[in-house]
């Protein structure tokens, strides 16, 4: 409905800039204008005009990159409205109107941009291959990892290089704040392990937080704008590596077969549980799954850093998975459904709450 009423707008809005032609060329009455309008200020009026027009067809097209014909339409048409004010001062309101969502747009266009050409350098990378796991490979893991992946149906199955996910989920930012809607795509790779999440955030009416979380090399990177403009967090630095790095560990239960991968070492604890150590990139940081009698994850918990104000602090966050949310993508069985919650020692946030909705293995993305 939003997008009807924006383009009748510019219609609207363009064909009122007609009007300035019609009156400098004289081809009929305009009383609307009752200062005179000389013909090269009317074949202004007109390239305004034209300009809007086509703004409302590549917008209608669907191409992101409709307000690089918006912008010039605005500056054109103010410049006009400033020359006419007395005649056309109410065409301001339509170009703030329109100006607003033109910004909003350049932002969602700029943040994906960014993202695009990452994931274009982050996908170059990933190298191809058709190597099979074999009950070999798995062989010197711990008996309770080799029960997981067994359970998971790896074997036989071609190492998993590249990760396409979808998840639905919802967040929050305070143990008493309201669950905000989140829709998002999530790329890894394996050999050289790294991910790119990018989420949209329904903050609410009219309102949305595009993120963007990263690992690569060895170093993260977590991005959240507001409207995909304005910064709300833009974060680096030793905490986020080992963060991003714990929740690639925490992420491997979506592609099991990177167990097998040489930067992860695996200690079985006890009968149902394993410590697994990732170390990459220079830095090392561990974490305990847990399991069932029958073999599928329960949980992951780590201690991994909380930013708050006063600087960032060591605290346990914990994934619970879904015990009924199993399920096959690709013949592979993996929890398409968990939970992620910080334990404080003043009580549990759970903040985090999704579900895969749709994985490719190993196939092209673009």
């Amino acid at each position: 409905m939003i997008r009807i009423v924006f383009v009748c707008l510019v219609i609207i809005h363009g064909l009122i800039h007609l009007m300035g032609f019609v009156k400098a060329f004289r081809l009929a009455e305009v009383n609307q204008f009752a200062l005179s309008i000389s013909r090269p200020a009317g074949l202004l009026w007109l390239l305004a005009g034209l300009l809007f027009i086509v703004t409302v067809v590549v917008f209608l097209f669907k191409k992101d990159w409709w307000w690089m014909t918006a912008v010039p339409a605005l500056m054109l048409s103010q410049l006009l409205i400033i020359w006419y004010w007395q005649a056309a001062k109410f065409g301001t309101i339509a170009n703030i109107i329109i100006l607003l969502v033109t910004v909003i747009d350049y932002g969602n266009w700029n943040f994906t941009t960014t993202v695009r050409n990452e994931l274009r350098s982050f996908k170059t990378s990933v190298i191809p291959g058709k190597e099979i796991v074999t009950a070999e490979m798995i062989a010197g893991l711990p008996p309770v990892v080799q029960t997981w992946l067994q359970r998971a149906n790896i074997t036989g199955k071609e190492i998993i290089q590249s990760v396409y996910l979808k998840q639905s989920a919802v967040m929050r930012t305070a143990p008493d704040g309201k669950w905000m809607p989140v829709q998002a795509e999530q790329w890894f790779r394996t050999q050289n392990p790294g991910f790119i999440w990018v989420a949209d955030v329904e903050a609410g009416a009219g309102i949305y937080l595009a993120g963007r979380d990263k690992f690569e090399n060895g170093k993260g990177h977590m991005l959240i704008k507001l409207l995909s403009l304005f910064p709300v967090a833009d974060k680096k630095g030793s905490e986020i590596d080992q963060g991003t790095m714990l929740r690639y560990m925490a992420e491997i239960i979506w592609f099991p077969s990177a167990a097998c991968m040489d930067y992860l070492k695996w200690e079985q604890m006890d009968s149902v549980s394993a410590k697994v150590t990732m170390t990459y990139g220079g830095i090392s940081t561990s974490g305990l799954i847990r399991f069932d009698v029958h073999g599928d994850m329960v949980s992951f918990e780590a201690k991994r850093y909380y930013d708050r104000k006063e600087g960032a602090t060591l605290e346990d966050w914990f994934i619970q998975v879904d015990p009924d949310g199993y399920r096959e993508f690709q013949g592979v069985r993996i929890p398409a459904r968990s939970s992620v919650t910080w334990k404080f020692k003043e009580g549990d946030f759970t903040w985090f709450r999704l579900e895969i909705t749709g994985i490719k293995y190993n196939e092209p993305t673009d």
